[in-house]
């Protein structure tokens, strides 16, 4: 497929159907959206009219996705496994979907030989339209002085039960001006509630209370609660309870969870 035939319609449509079953969602946004949030050495370096796609996962993921790629390939024990089962199910896809097409692929875990990570995983789901990120900035009268508050991101339908995985950016794709960019269901309009909002995941993150901002359709399960609860250190251990063992047995690199959906990676 020529990329000058390609449309938002047809390369969302093609991924979406290969990832939906393994608990993803696709979001298409325009690379200018993201660009022109964020200073010169954070943006994307292609045009501001090419196509890129954020990649979240739902809680469907764990055991969609996860259980049966721990069960049919195992993991190797120098990466988390959860970072593992998203590169290959989105490779897979992007492969299958796009063969031969150059696709630049960033996960939400990699960084930059600057240290930065390689996108703004909440920046590029809020301009998506797929989530509002909720930040400091968007309550009046803060309550906290001076203090520096974290933003998160919560999308209509799972609160923040979901994480953000991945940007797909096609180049070679150009968009139109007929794309208007979406706006983000604001899912926490008035002022307390999002000062309840930031208090809990700034504050209260580990009992994942800001999760449930909004009544979500879907929630982790409680073994996917488990796995997100343990130290990334401690992943393999747990795995290894599950009966699944990694190729290899020395321990894991942790990695730095950057700009993604809460605090434990999930």
């Amino acid at each position: 497929m020529a990329a000058a035939t390609q449309s938002v319609e047809s390369v969302t449509g093609l991924l979406e159907e290969c990832l939906s079953k393994q608990g993803f969602e696709v979001h298409p946004l325009k690379v200018g959206w993201y660009n022109s949030l964020l200073p010169a050495t954070l943006r994307l370096s292609c045009p501001d009219d090419s196509l890129a796609l954020v990649v979240l996962s739902t809680p469907a993921m764990f055991e969609q996705a996860f259980l049966p790629f721990m069960e049919e390939r195992g993991c190797r024990a120098v990466t988390d496994p959860i970072d593992q089962c998203v590169k290959h199910c989105v490779t897979s896809a992007v492969s299958q979907c796009f063969p031969g097409q150059e696709v630049d692929l960033r996960f939400d875990y990699e960084l930059l030989p600057s240290r930065k990570p390689k996108f703004l995983a909440q920046t590029a789901a809020h301009v998506s339209g797929a989530a509002f990120y909720y930040q400091q900035s968007d309550v009046t009268d803060q309550p906290w002085a001076e203090r520096k508050m974290f933003g998160v991101c919560v999308h209509p339908r799972f609160g923040g039960w979901f994480a953000i995985r991945a940007l797909l950016v096609f180049g070679d794709v150009t968009l139109g001006s007929e794309m208007v960019q979406p706006i983000p269901p604001d899912c926490v309009p008035t002022r307390e509630s999002r000062i309840q909002l930031l208090e809990a995941f700034n504050f209260h993150w580990q009992d994942w209370s800001y999760r449930d901002v909004v009544r979500p359709v879907q929630t982790y399960s409680q073994k996917q609660r488990d796995y997100f609860s343990t130290p990334p250190s401690q992943r393999f251990d747990l795995v290894r309870t599950w009966g699944f063992l990694p190729r290899e047995d020395h321990q894991p690199e942790t990695t730095l969870d950057t700009q993604n959906q809460g605090k434990g990676h999930g």
